[in-house]
């Protein structure tokens, strides 16, 4: 037996080699999603995130499409006919919007996730300063939906708002990526159960223990492999949606005796407002902070230069008086 092992390894350690020497650059992280843990092969989103979901693969929507005239090459060489693998496309979405009332608005994006079959990744609320220098509410949330139903989320999102400040959508083709885990993943298992087989035959404890070993090496590839699969396979399933909640007071124009201007001539005495509050709040600090710390700096720095004026008149009126002695004894 111990013979034949070592060349029995040889041929599953090549087997190995073959899913992984035409590998391709290290998988991208899709934008916006949570994070997969390299270590323990899962992800670090909350486990209440994960809920269960259709596999991409499985079913054609806007984050999945087929793509009938070209083909994708897997890890192993071979190409994949496009016919036989659907597109995996990642998308995502960013809004900013203006609302009369922040925290409903947020409320109802939160609320609507929900009833879609997906869920909040994040939700912030803060403070913000209007036009007239008044607190306002904002808020930003982030949420994830089914990829099929990203345009009713848009929809939904953008109903009735006074503003939509911006939108930006996004996409990621992630198909090649995932068929180069497929097919290494196949590899991956196929050298287990070399392994197994192996190990049932093994007699020898240094065998056992050097076959194990090796077991053990390709079963956490395995479930690296998994992980990652799952990982692009929830990702392109749901469509995550950052969206920024402004307040309407925050963009109302300035009303001064009851006149409001607009366009061009608001514009321009919002920034002469600025302009004189910047320098209102220069004036202050400069009173304030920076005068004080010019006159202690600048008195100790005056007063030694009188003391060395003084000493340097001294010196020359002393020289001035021994050249005037020495031409009065030469004129004698």
């Amino acid at each position: 037996m111990k013979k034949v092992l070592p060349f029995i390894l040889i041929a599953v350690f090549l087997l190995a080699a073959c899913g992984t020497s035409a590998r391709y650059a290290e998988v991208p992280a899709a934008p916006d999603v949570y994070n997969y843990d390299a270590v323990t092969g899962g992800s670090s989103a909350p486990a209440e995130q994960f809920a269960p979901i259709a596999a991409p693969m499985a079913t054609a929507g806007p984050g999945t499409y087929e793509e009938p005239a070209s083909g994708v090459v897997a890890a192993d060489g071979s190409n994949v006919a496009a016919a036989q693998v659907e597109r995996m496309v990642i998308q995502n979405a960013d809004l900013a919007i203006v609302v009369a009332d922040v925290d409903a608005r947020t409320k109802q994006i939160s609320n609507m996730a929900v009833q879609m079959g997906g869920f909040v990744v994040s939700s912030n609320m803060y403070q913000n300063y209007a036009s007239d220098g008044t607190l306002v509410p904002e808020s930003s949330i982030v949420v994830r939906v089914p990829a099929e139903k990203l345009e009713d989320a848009l929809k939904q999102i953008k109903a009735d708002v006074v503003d939509v400040q911006s939108e930006t959508r996004s996409g990621q083709d992630v198909t090649a990526e995932y068929v180069d885990l497929k097919s290494r993943l196949k590899n991956y298992e196929a050298a287990e159960a070399q392994l197994e087989e192996i190990m049932k035959n093994a007699t020898d404890t240094e065998d056992v223990v050097n076959v194990f070993n090796q077991l053990v090496y390709y079963r956490e590839q395995i479930e690296l492999v998994k992980g990652q699969m799952k990982y692009y396979e929830e990702a392109a399933a749901l469509s995550a949606i950052s969206v920024r909640i402004i307040a309407e007071e925050t963009i109302k124009p300035i009303k001064i005796a009851g006149w409001e201007p607009q366009g061009v001539a608001r514009d321009a005495i919002q920034d002469l407002i600025y302009f004189f509050q910047d320098f209102a709040d220069f004036l202050i600090r400069f009173v304030i902070y920076t005068l004080p710390v010019w006159i202690t700096v600048a008195i100790p720095l005056y007063l030694v230069f009188l003391g060395a004026r003084a000493v340097f008149r001294k010196l020359r009126g002393n020289k001035a008086k021994k050249e005037v002695t020495s031409q009065v004894e030469e004129k004698k």
